[in-house]
């Protein structure tokens, strides 16, 4: 027991470590995040633009982000009502129209020399088929999309860069209402060295108090 009490300082010591590493180790993104509204919430969309084909009536999100997975992103902000944004855009045969909310972010989350436009709406009437890329591509050139596909500009902004890393100390701002989102995070490279600084220090501590009483008896 006496050895684990002279430990303890040691222990902490390394924890402190630990929650440094961790914090060191943490990573973010830069890049345009996709959503899709349900009912009054924003949903993290599960799949890409190109990949969803919305009805006659939907509402979908673009929002310029820093974070380091979905759960850390910023949704759109302000109000989202298709009725209000395609109030001007009558239905029409063979065609559908999409509420596109586009947000650009904030100042902080912004790539260095750019200023975010103003959040606008817009909507867009596409062919029954069309996908949300589609739709985007509609109303909201020029795009940008690196050779991966994934989207690196909408209307032109920002204009280079697409999803670099940055540090996640620099978090976006996300909108006052909740949302359900899904985590795709990894721990950090700083969580399994940590854990072998506690190991490693503990054990020398105990093994030094071992030694030191075997001296004295």
């Amino acid at each position: 027991m006496t050895a684990v009490r002279r430990a303890a300082p040691v222990l902490v010591a390394a924890l402190l470590l630990l929650a440094c590493a961790g914090r060191a180790g943490a990573t973010g993104y830069r890049y345009w995040s996709f959503w899709e509204r349900t009912g009054d919430h924003w949903t993290y969309a599960t799949q890409g633009p190109a990949s969803v084909r919305p009805e006659d009536g939907a509402v979908q999100g673009f929002r310029f982000t820093v974070g380091a997975d979905s759960a850390d992103a910023g949704r759109p902000r302000g109000t989202a009502d298709f009725g209000t944004i395609c109030a001007d855009t009558p239905a029409k045969s063979g065609s559908k129209r999409v509420a596109l909310v586009l947000d650009f972010g904030t100042p902080a989350d912004a790539p260095s020399g750019e200023t975010p436009p103003e959040r606008r709406t817009v909507c867009a009437r596409v062919p029954s088929d069309a996908s949300t890329a589609d739709a985007l591509a509609a109303v909201a050139g020029p795009l940008r999309y690196d050779t991966n596909a994934l989207l690196c500009a909408i209307a032109g902004y920002p204009h280079k860069g697409c999803g670099e890393q940055i540090s996640a100390d620099r978090k976006s701002t996300a909108a006052p209402e909740s949302g359900s989102a899904e985590s795709g995070s990894g721990p950090s490279l700083g969580l399994p060295i940590g854990v072998g600084v506690v190991a490693l220090l503990a054990g020398a501590a105990i093994w030094q108090s071992r030694r030191r009483r075997n001296a004295s008896g």
